[in-house]
């Protein structure tokens, strides 16, 4: 799966308990608006339904509801840009405006994704990380 729609998915559940609320209902069917038009009404409600699902998930503490959520609506973002690749790059301007800056720090750490791509040719070499690396050679 792509890893914006991925991190979008995550931030988009975790946006949704946030006071920006409102901000993101709007982003997200504003996407769905440009990929499927006649759909945006009905995206726009079932948001709201899991919105309600969220914050009691959140209120019990049950995690493993709001990971369910989080993996249908990455799939649903999937589909939208499997059919309209254009809308990739709204979905990482989406990401990047509206669902992480309403986040708490933890919850922007979790949905940040890495892509590391090297090529190395003869006898090169690659050294990748994510984070901290060390290379001692003797």
């Amino acid at each position: 799966m792509d890893p914006v729609v991925v991190a979008a998915g995550t931030a988009l559940i975790g946006a949704m308990a946030t006071d920006a609320w409102q901000h993101v209902r709007t982003g997200v069917v504003g996407l769905w608006r440009r990929g499927r038009p006649e759909q945006a009404e009905g995206i726009q409600a079932e948001l709201a339904e899991v919105r309600a699902e969220v914050l009691a998930a959140r209120d019990e503490g049950d995690e493993a509801t709001e990971q369910a959520l989080v993996g249908a609506w990455q799939v649903r973002l999937q589909r939208l840009v499997r059919e309209d690749p254009a809308l990739g790059a709204e979905l990482r301007r989406l990401l990047d405006e509206t669902l992480t800056p309403p986040l708490a720090p933890g919850e922007r750490d979790q949905i940040t994704s890495i892509v590391l791509k090297a090529t190395a040719r003869d006898h090169g070499r690659v050294y990748q990380a994510g984070r901290d690396q060390h290379i001692t050679e003797r």
